[in-house]
């Protein structure tokens, strides 16, 4: 009668540890952060994220539209991303530059306007692109004689991974500020201007 009695006790704790076990599962690898109370979900997905970065440089209002791949082990630079060949500097579609006001960038007056925002990244030295045409696919439609500027930049090397692709518009004075590429041990910035 007691062995009885146990049986379908051990069914109903089995239960409930497959059930806590399943509902943990189901939180998609999310995590806590204690200090400020709130969910945080684990960066797991294989795919390139769309990704936006929004700033005001004096008057300027900019917006950064791009997918952001991840690292995930690879071999970036001179690997997944080749040297020497024109990079969409995202994943899918043409990175898109938009500003609402006229930009200098390089010795380059950049009308308001929205533009693509290509690399060729090289070991020593990147070229930064800006390309009238904006609407492409990676570097498909990718032409030359759209070009509106091409300068050369120095790649910084960071002390942490950034594991995914990351731009950033900082202001770093009067009208004045930069547009930061960071992916995986490299950061690329660049100064822009309000012309004004």
């Amino acid at each position: 009668m007691i062995t009885q009695t146990i049986k379908p006790m051990r069914i109903v704790l089995l239960s409930a540890i497959v059930l806590t076990a399943f509902a943990s599962c189901a939180e998609g690898g999310k995590s806590t952060d204690q200090a400020n109370n709130k969910t945080i979900a684990a960066d797991t997905t294989k795919k390139s994220i769309p990704s936006e970065t929004k700033a005001s440089v004096g008057e300027a209002n900019m917006q950064i539209n791009y997918h952001a791949p991840g690292v995930r082990g690879r071999n970036i630079w001179g690997g997944l991303v080749p040297y020497d060949e024109v990079w969409v500097t995202g994943a899918h579609k043409a990175t898109a530059l938009e500003t609402d006001k006229d930009l200098v960038i390089g010795d380059v007056d950049v009308p308001a306007g929205k533009y693509a925002l290509f690399t060729i990244p090289g070991r020593e030295e990147w070229t930064v692109i800006i390309n009238r045409n904006w609407d492409q696919h990676l570097a498909d439609e990718y032409d030359e004689k759209d070009d509106l500027l091409r300068m050369k930049v120095k790649p910084v090397v960071r002390e942490e991974v950034q594991e995914r692709l990351k731009y950033e518009i900082r202001e770093t004075g009067n009208n004045e500020g930069e547009i930061i590429i960071s992916w995986e041990k490299l950061s690329v910035p660049f100064r822009v201007r309000v012309k004004g």
